[in-house]
Parts: C-alpha cells; structure tokens; sequence
C-alpha cells in the first residue's frame, strides 16, 4: 500500500493579496493618512508626485481596511499601560450630528482605549472602560476625570477600589492631548460615517503610541523614523 505524503501546511494569504498596488505604496499612505493632517485629496496628489496614480478613494479604503489590521499585528508588542487612568470626553461631527469620543490615557501618556458614543451617558463610560480593562488586563488603582455624573456610577460598579479624582486642574493630561486629535480631524471638514470615525479615531491613537515609544517596535529608533519602520515592520506580519 502506497503511503500518502502530509500536505504541505498552507501559506497563510497576505492582506494585501488582490490589491492591484505593492504594500509598501499601501502602507506609506495609510501612515501619512494617519500621522499628519492631510485629506484624502492630499495624499492623492503626493502620490501622483512620486509616480504612483491612485484615486483618492482608494486611499479611503486602504485607510478603513488596513488601519485595524495593523493596530491588531501590533498588540502583542505592546507596553503594559500604567495603573493611573486620566478619562475624559470630546466630541466631533459624524455626517452633521454630534459623537463623543471617550479618551482614556495613562500616567506615561499611552492611550489605553477609545471609544466613540452618539450619546455622554453612563453606558457609553461604562463601554469604554469594559473595553479598557478587557484589552490590557489591568485594573487602575487610580482614576481622574471631570465631575460628570456618569463616572462615579461606572467606578463604583466597575472599579470600587480606585481612587476617584475629580479635581480642578488634575485632569489637564488627558484634556490636552485632545487638541492632538482635534488637529488631525480638521483637514477633513467632517467625518462622513460613524465606522470610518471609529477606524480613524483608533488609528489616531495608535500612531500616537507607536511615535511615544509604548511599542516594542522601532522604540530605538529616532522619534522622526519610528513610525516609518514600525509601519514597514507590521506591513509583512499581516
């Protein structure tokens, strides 16, 4: 009786495969996307500069399909997050309607999580801290926010244990680094679909913590130069 050779294990099939552009065209103009303040229009243009002609629309669907695929490639490089939460609240413009983002980041300035609500209500602080505390396993000893109603029914469900601050000026970390996301969302002119603000908000965060340092990817290399590697270093995991 003739014995059957083992199949060869299958290859697991890229992300970028049936693309008809090479990933790292891909790659380079969702980073650009996500780490300076250019529309869709704009990285259109620049491409057009260096010989690649791509429809800005494209670049919109590259930005949605491979912004979560990276972020995931990148969790298990990841840095603890620290156990001192400062949370807030701000608020952007999804196809005219108003949609608050909770933003929560820790003592070191990492972004622990976000989470975009059509309402500010405790179900939306509460999601948002589910998530936190789902995704890193870690439960703060520590948590500033404003004096929003919401919070003390989330803590006390969630969190007993934490000391809850609420002080003027306390939360400042957090509020500030708001302005950082208010920059980059300008040059659109207003999100278009909830699903796209949730991707590019994320994607927002994401580059931030990789440019920071809070991932084991490029962390030695210049902060100018960080992004640009970790990105072509993600580009082949997935």
């Amino acid at each position: 009786m003739r014995s059957r050779r083992p199949c060869p294990a299958p290859v697991p099939r890229s992300a970028f495969a049936g693309f008809r552009f090479p990933p790292d065209v891909i790659v380079v103009a969702v980073r650009w996307y996500l780490r300076f303040g250019l529309s869709y229009r704009d990285l259109e243009e620049l491409l057009a500069e260096r010989g690649v002609e791509v429809d800005h629309v494209s670049v919109y669907r590259w930005v949605q399909r491979f912004t979560p695929l990276l972020a995931d490639a990148a969790r298990p490089c990841r840095h603890a997050v620290g156990d001192r939460w400062f949370v807030d609240e701000t608020y952007v413009k999804v196809a005219g309607q108003w949609r608050y983002v909770y933003r929560a980041i820790d003592q070191f300035g990492q972004v622990i999580d976000v989470f975009v609500s059509p309402r500010r209500d405790v179900r939306a602080a509460r999601r948002l801290f589910e998530r936190a505390i789902g995704r890193t396993k870690i439960r703060p000893v520590e948590v500033v926010t404003d004096r929003a109603a919401t919070y003390p029914v989330v803590l006390d469900e969630l969190l007993p244990a934490a000391w809850h601050r609420t002080e003027q000026y306390a939360n400042n970390r957090v509020e500030a680094d708001h302005g950082r996301l208010k920059a980059r969302l300008r040059p659109m002119r207003g999100l278009k679909r909830d699903r796209s603000a949730r991707v590019i908000i994320a994607g927002h965060a994401f580059v931030q913590n990789v440019r920071r340092g809070h991932y084991e990817l490029a962390a030695e290399e210049p902060v100018n130069r960080r992004v640009a590697i970790a990105f072509a270093e993600l580009a082949v995991a997935i």
